[in-house]
């Protein structure tokens, strides 16, 4: 009886489980440099869960996803009483624009920054390239899960 109330309860505020997103096209082609890890984990998202098929050729397509920028950054933020590094911050820019075939622009060119400080120790050193690995990843998780939700938002393509 419990169980059956903590269902209702949650079906009446409007809770929902994420699902895929809904896509106002059929068909898209990708324009990004080689090898990119983000670009695989894009194309991984688009075909999971949609109907959206990703084409290799741009005349084929109903919208354009031009990739402008994909890149990594370290910075260096701290320095110890020695000149040694104390800290750095991880950054991860991506830079997009949506357009369809014909070269109408549905979404201008944009930015997905994402960032995270970590701490360094010399005595560390590959634990903390691990750890830095690990944020870059969780980082492209958080770009691509963004871009997934502004192509969504697209809701016309005419």
């Amino acid at each position: 009886m419990l169980l059956g109330c903590a269902v209702s309860v949650l079906a009446g505020c409007g809770f929902q489980l994420r699902q895929a997103p809904q896509f106002a096209f059929q068909t898209i082609y990708i324009a990004s440099g080689p090898n990119s890890s983000t670009v695989r984990d894009i194309r991984r998202g688009i075909a999971t869960g949609s109907n959206v098929k990703v084409v290799n050729d741009p005349s084929a397509a109903q919208v354009v996803l031009d990739v402008v920028l994909d890149r990594r950054e370290q910075v260096v933020v701290g320095l110890n009483a020695t000149g040694e590094v104390r800290e750095f911050q991880l950054r991860s820019r991506f830079q997009f624009r949506l357009r369809t075939a014909q070269g109408k622009e549905l979404i201008p060119l944009t930015e997905l920054l994402q960032q995270r400080d970590i701490s360094y120790t010399e005595s560390a050193a590959l634990a903390k390239e691990d750890e830095q690995q690990l944020l870059y990843r969780d980082m492209q998780a958080d770009i691509v899960l963004q871009l997934m939700q502004r192509l969504a938002a697209v809701k016309t393509i005419a």
